[in-house]
């Protein structure tokens, strides 16, 4: 389905620098707006634009750019000590305060946005009414045990490969961004060549790894940055609003990884999506917006 175009579009000042923001629909519409937090770290809005449909429904959806990455102020200069979690719910509590949100909110995180959003839930914030933690999980530990896992089935040579760059350090060799790729194919993003909006995404970390480096590593399975020992099993109980998990059957965010969620938040409910890797909502859009959508209206 055709991306819908933004009804505004706009920054908010953010201490010294500026976050862009994005709305589609009617921040006065009578259903409470839905705030989505993209992964990454650093991975910018774009390739989350398809949930911008739930608009459609008669619903404001604001996406935005973290500090770091996309159309948001670049930081190439920082170091590890400054890309810090609280950095990034800082900015999410600036940006629902400059838009007048704070009051009534969604929240939707994708990936990383999926952790972010849960450290944000963690705190109980007045204004949020549900949470959606899509493709997240909830420890790095489980994150790379699952990943080592799911590295073991690739074809022999292309482990060789990957192994062989990392022990080497050149991970931005052409040979390791192809054995990267099959992972993709597989546990990322299922549609090949990527859409659009997906590879957009990609683009902006090759243009600026500042943020995904430094916190995550060079890829999605390869984790050596400051996330590596993050983890929040042991705070999620805390989270008091209804939430949605979504998941793929061959997500990177393995069952395993989400487990604890499912486990530990009072009032959860789970969606797999049988189809789909990391990116449900790009896979199997219309059967995601609908899931969305509903639990959404449920809990306006």
């Amino acid at each position: 389905m055709p991306i819908p175009e933004p009804t505004l579009t706009g920054t908010v000042r953010f201490r010294d620098w500026q976050t862009w923001y994005r709305i589609t629909g009617d921040l006065e519409s009578a259903k409470t707006p839905l705030v989505v937090l993209h992964g990454g770290p650093g991975a910018a809005h774009n390739y989350t634009l398809r949930i911008a449909g739930l608009a459609g429904q008669g619903r404001a959806v604001v996406h935005y750019d973290q500090l770091g990455i996309g159309n948001s102020t670049h930081l190439p200069g920082k170091g590890a000590d400054f890309w810090t979690v609280q950095l990034f719910l800082d900015e999410l509590d600036n940006l629902l305060a400059a838009l007048g949100l704070s009051g009534g909110y969604h929240v939707l995180g994708q990936s990383w946005g999926g952790m972010l959003a849960a450290e944000h839930s963690v705190r109980r914030p007045a204004g949020l009414k549900s949470l959606v933690i899509a493709n997240s999980p909830a420890s790095m530990e489980l994150w790379l045990s699952e990943a080592a896992r799911l590295r073991a089935l690739l074809p022999p040579e292309v482990q060789k490969t990957l192994g062989e760059h990392e022990a080497a350090g050149t991970t931005e060799h052409p040979d390791y961004k192809a054995a990267e790729a099959v992972f993709n194919a597989r546990h990322v993003c299922r549609i090949v060549p990527n859409p659009p909006e997906v590879a957009a995404t990609f683009a902006a970390i090759d243009a600026d790894p500042t943020v995904y480096h430094t916190m995550n590593g060079p890829n999605e399975f390869h984790v050596i940055g400051t996330l590596k020992d993050w983890t929040i099993i042991d705070r999620v109980d805390r989270i008091a609003v209804p939430t949605l998990l979504v998941s793929g059957r061959h997500d990177e965010a393995t069952e395993a990884t989400v487990r604890p969620y499912a486990d530990r938040i009072p009032d959860v409910r789970w969606e797999i999506f049988e189809d789909s890797s990391h990116m449900p909502h790009v896979e199997e859009e219309e059967a995601y917006l609908r899931l969305v959508g509903a639990f959404l209206d449920e809990n306006d």
